[in-house]
């Protein structure tokens, strides 16, 4: 696919010629038997993609580099604010570590289809035991560092790994957390028994892994004794619809959804978004200051600079205080940035910090073209500084844990388009993007509705949910007929421009973090002073959204409201972690509820968010509603 180009063109075709556009895209990747056929419909609503390509995903991020003679080209830049640290990969160099890895996964038994869980900080070895993984044929599921045990026993025992990764802790701006502690809880907790854990060793932490060596049965291993003797690894050829990774996304339930993605599609999928979204190749450096725990680091830190022979940035620390609010500047002039892709969050963390971006002035930000934001909605105001502080597009662009890669985007590479403040611009190709109301039908352009995404999904999108295809399908597919349901809200302006406005389920967005509200529910009724609760996302100026909970105690309960909150607050954090954010509790009199008991959650979020709202006809106590007003949006 040409890097230039109509974007009209290229959406049309892709979607009335998705066999032709897709199997043209398909040569951006490197196969050991390349596809002749690009859409198997066969077993629809479930989709795969290339089915009959061989590939391994491995190799086309590293080895066809160096192959090609670039294996002196800069591969991976690790800077660390929290240590003062940094160090750069050639393409050989980091081709030399995952072999090696591979090599260790594989004296542990490690083969094609196992799972290996990562719970790691933003290290090298991160990246290193994914690309490792992949190498094999195995499938990683990647946990981030912030989650408590309970969250990585709930993983272990869905993804059933044969080997966990891990590594002494990670590094905050004010304290040291440690890893192996966590590591041990969540084996214990679960019922799936992990053969090996592998530790990378980090200094300044308490424990090691001799702390839990034969613990239940078992081993712990440190990584650099391991790689010292282990024997480098090749590239295992897979079939391109076989999986690559599993990612755990809140669940409505409180149950994590395991979001499958292939190796084929993927790869096909993020080395075409390279070329003609982010317009970023060889040479060039992209910085996503992001998460490897997240599908953005997945994506756009790990796999597709990589697959596209580009230079990738991973950095560890936080947008302020390491050291201070011009981090993000002092790592993009530093190493030479391109494009940079970051949260919300972040861009108003560092304003609120530096509301006039005077600690930019250090930085030589003369190589960087574009800011990408994703991860929640970016407000006009976070806009327009950054755009005016940078001097540089600001393009705000819309996916998802399930899509892996852009919905909707600006298209920089194949027709950069006028910009709109509020809107993440055009769908991608590849995305048959719609708008309806309740019951399936679309709306007119300008006029609010839940987006959805006409069957089949393009390449790169989730195959499946891990062991579940009835959930994949109860979920996602069946809500609206032929169409993939998004769970967003939003519309579509006369230009066919996109905005989103907001969630339309119970998943809220922490400061690009999405979580389950329904999970921290099920935490907080288990107090034992709790009869009833409600928690919302609520509106926050930093973070997009914060988790707030509305209790009603049991009768007879003299529990004090601050001694309440400290129980409520330290149970969320460990069940869920503090990546939560769970902070505010407010004690009601009652909850508003229809008559069938359902409790009015939209309602109590449009109060609090200080939007128009009407208390629906099926209320079971309108005066529930006017007493909970002036707790919900205090000052209203």
């Amino acid at each position: 696919m040409a890097a230039g180009g109509d974007y009209a063109q290229a959406y049309a075709r892709s979607l009335d010629d998705p066999e032709g556009f897709w199997l043209e895209a398909a040569s951006l990747v490197d196969w050991d038997s390349a596809p002749l056929q690009a859409l198997d419909d066969s077993a629809a609503p479930l989709y795969r993609w290339f089915p009959d390509g061989r590939m391994n995903t491995s190799y086309n991020a590293l080895d066809r580099h160096v192959a090609a003679g670039r294996g002196e080209a800069d591969a991976l830049i690790y800077d660390s604010a929290m240590l003062g640290f940094a160090r750069t990969y050639s393409y050989a160099e980091l081709l030399a570590e995952v072999e090696t890895f591979a090599g260790v996964l594989r004296g542990l038994g490690v083969e094609r289809g196992d799972r290996v869980i990562i719970y790691l900080p933003m290290i090298p070895q991160a990246v290193i035991a994914m690309l490792a993984a992949a190498r094999l044929g195995a499938v990683h599921s990647v946990v981030f560092g912030g989650f408590a045990p309970k969250e990585l026993a709930a993983r272990i025992d869905d993804a059933r790994p044969a080997v966990v990764v891990t590594a002494s802790g990670g590094l905050e701006p004010r304290r040291a957390v440690e890893y192996l502690p966590h590591v041990a809880d969540a084996l214990a907790a679960a019922t799936h028994r992990v053969n090996h854990v592998v530790v990378a060793a980090r200094d300044g932490f308490a424990h090691t892994f001799e702390d839990y060596d034969g613990a239940d049965g078992t081993a712990w291993h440190d990584w650099d004794a391991l790689a010292a003797v282990a024997a480098p690894a090749g590239p295992v050829s897979v079939a391109a619809t076989d999986p690559l990774y599993i990612l755990y996304t809140s669940g409505t339930t409180g149950a994590p959804k395991g979001v499958v993605r292939d190796n084929g599609g993927h790869a096909v999928a993020l080395a075409w978004s390279m070329r003609n979204i982010y317009d970023v190749g060889p040479g060039q450096v992209m910085w996503t200051a992001s998460d490897v725990g997240w599908v953005v680091g997945h994506s756009y830190i790990v796999y597709a600079p990589l697959i596209a022979g580009a230079t990738t940035v991973l950095y560890e620390g936080k947008p302020v205080g390491t050291p201070d609010a011009g981090a993000f500047w002092r790592v993009a002039g530093q190493h030479g940035v391109d494009a940079l892709f970051t949260a919300p969050t972040a861009l108003r963390a560092i304003r609120k910090a530096d509301p006039e971006a005077a600690l930019m002035a250090g930085s030589d930000l003369s190589k960087l073209r574009t800011l990408f934001v994703a991860g929640e909605r970016l407000d006009p105001e976070t806009f327009a500084w950054a755009g005016k502080a940078l001097g540089v597009p600001v393009v705000d662009h819309w996916w998802q844990t399930e899509t892996g890669w852009a919905i909707c985007a600006n298209p920089q590479g194949l027709q950069p388009l006028p910009i709109k403040a509020g809107s993440a611009t055009v769908p991608v190709p590849g995305f048959s993007l719609a708008v309806v109301d309740g019951e399936g039908v679309e709306v007119p352009a300008g006029e609010e509705g839940n987006i959805v995404l006409r069957l089949p999904l393009p390449p790169g999108t989730l195959a499946t949910l891990w062991g579940s295809d009835d959930r994949f399908r109860s979920s996602y597919l069946e809500i609206f007929e032929g169409c993939y349901t998004t769970g967003d809200s939003g519309y579509v302006d006369r230009d066919g421009y996109v905005f989103i406005m907001g969630r339309t389920d119970d998943v809220i967005n922490v400061s690009g973090h999405r979580l389950s509200t329904g999970a921290m529910e099920q935490v907080v009724a288990a107090h034992p002073a709790v009869a009833e609760c409600a928690v919302i996302g609520v509106a926050d100026s930093l973070k997009g959204q914060r988790p707030c909970g509305y209790v009603v105690l049991k009768s007879g309960s003299f529990l004090g409201v601050e001694e309440l909150r400290a129980d409520l607050v330290k149970l969320v954090r460990e069940a869920i972690g503090p990546v939560a954010d769970f902070k505010d509790v407010q004690v009601v009199q009652a909850l508003p509820k229809t008559r069938s008991g359902k409790i009015l959650r939209k309602t109590m979020r449009q109060i609090a968010d200080g939007d128009a709202y009407t208390v629906p006809s099926t209320i079971e106590d309108p005066a529930v509603i006017e007493a909970l007003a002036p707790l919900l949006r205090p000052g209203g």
